[in-house]
């Protein structure tokens, strides 16, 4: 509930953007609601950190960024005599500090393991909705601009787009905290570039180079921080080691786990599931945060289980598999070499062995002309996709989806 009799009007000190004054009181009251103060307990980047020791930054921090560059947004707009009401930009302010409460344990890695078919916007909309019957009806139109049903669709772009609040702050911050300079991106110049034409955020064309290096670093940020080798090597271990952990116990196997996890181990949840027990459901998921998979994963290097052992030990002791990447396909001769050489040292069978050896694929596209365009405004009152005016970077570049294949395995069990 909220609290009465407390200076609500609070600054943070926040390493990446520096002193963000918290624009409203009620933006206060969520903030400190036990629904999104969960978020400092899971990191942004899931295990990143092995790879970049920085990298330990959550979703908390990155969610209250979030909001500071949505003051920002608004109050630029608001100059250049947009029509934003104060109940809108409360409403903004609120759908982006909300965007992420649907994250479950390490973000994205383990986004489809806990709740099969839904994505972490779906289960952040059931949490706003819960957190709207607390706050009497007051996240109504926050709401609504997060599910983009909101008239002035400008302010649902500002949340979710290929130029929103939420990426401008990821990316500046994922920089940051892993030392990856070539992901820092000028905010400040963007954001303070920002108009609305025919109800769509633009651009001023003087801020056209601004937003190439803005499509650059996010495009570099994927291939040095989300899709380095050893963070791909150490989300599979993650994922493979609880989809271990669930398969024993849906056999009936004891398995240790923490209450919250063992409510996702012991059963299979699906949409359909979800649709019909989403209280009871959505209560449990709150109570789970990277600290449940850690602790569980310590008793697993002691299980009776092998293949978890292996798996456990791999994620406590960052031990983790080898990875391959490669511009084609993999030979099917060359992966069964490899299943073969996996199976003969650690003695498992072709079931076991799916959970240490995978084929799977990562691609990268910096930008998409197909629907939510980057517009660019001329003095001339035209309107042009960045793809079209770019110096740098011409429309096959920006639109490109550039696909990797990657097998990964064993260390010890290369050909």
């Amino acid at each position: 509930m909220p609290k009465k009799g407390v200076n609500k009007r609070k600054i943070i000190n926040d390493p990446v953007h520096g002193f963000i004054r918290l624009p409203s009181e009620l933006i206060f009251d969520l903030l400190e609601h036990p629904v999104f103060q969960r978020l400092r307990r899971i990191k942004q980047l899931g295990l990143t950190y092995y790879v970049y020791p920085g990298a330990t930054h959550t979703r908390f921090q990155h969610a209250l960024g979030s909001v500071h560059l949505m003051t920002q947004a608004i109050a630029i707009l608001k100059q250049k005599g947009v029509d934003i009401s104060p109940e809108e930009e409360e409403g903004a302010y609120i759908a982006i500090l909300l965007h992420d409460i649907g994250h479950g344990p390490f973000s994205h890695a383990l986004e489809h393991s806990l709740i099969h078919g839904i994505s972490h916007e779906d289960v952040s909309n059931l949490l706003m909705q819960k957190l709207n019957i607390d706050f009497n009806g007051k996240l109504d139109l926050a709401i609504q601009i997060f599910n983009n049903e909101y008239p002035k669709g400008f302010l649902h772009q500002l949340v979710s787009s290929q130029l929103d609040m939420d990426r401008m702050d990821y990316l500046k911050r994922d920089s940051f905290f892993t030392g990856v300079t070539e992901g820092n991106i000028g905010t400040d110049r963007i954001i303070k570039m920002l108009e609305v034409v025919d109800d769509k955020l633009a651009i001023e064309a003087k801020g056209i180079y601004s937003i190439e290096k803005f499509l650059i670093a996010r495009r570099l940020m994927y291939w040095q921080v989300y899709y380095h080798k050893a963070v791909i090597a150490s989300e599979f271990l993650l994922v493979k080691t609880l989809q271990r952990a669930s398969h024993l116990a849906l056999k009936g196997e004891k398995v240790f786990a923490t209450p919250a996890l063992s409510y996702f181990m012991e059963q299979l949840i699906t949409k359909d599931k979800l649709d019909n027990f989403a209280s009871e459901i959505i209560d449990r998921f709150l109570e789970l945060d990277d600290t449940d998979i850690l602790v569980s994963a310590k008793q697993w290097i002691n299980c009776t289980d092998k293949t978890l052992r292996v798996l456990a030990r791999g994620i406590v002791n960052r031990q983790l598999p080898k990875v391959d990447i490669s511009k084609d396909p993999f030979e099917d001769s060359y992966v069964d070499e490899v299943r073969k050489n996996v199976s003969s040292i650690y003695y498992l069978n072709a079931d076991e062995l799916d959970y240490l050896v995978a084929v799977d694929t990562i691609s990268n596209s910096a930008y998409s002309d197909k629907n939510d365009k980057i517009n660019i405004s001329f003095s001339d009152g035209c309107i042009k996709d960045i793809a079209e005016v770019s110096d740098v970077l011409n429309i096959s570049y920006l639109n490109e989806t550039i696909v990797k294949y990657y097998l990964c395995y064993p260390k010890d069990c290369g050909v």
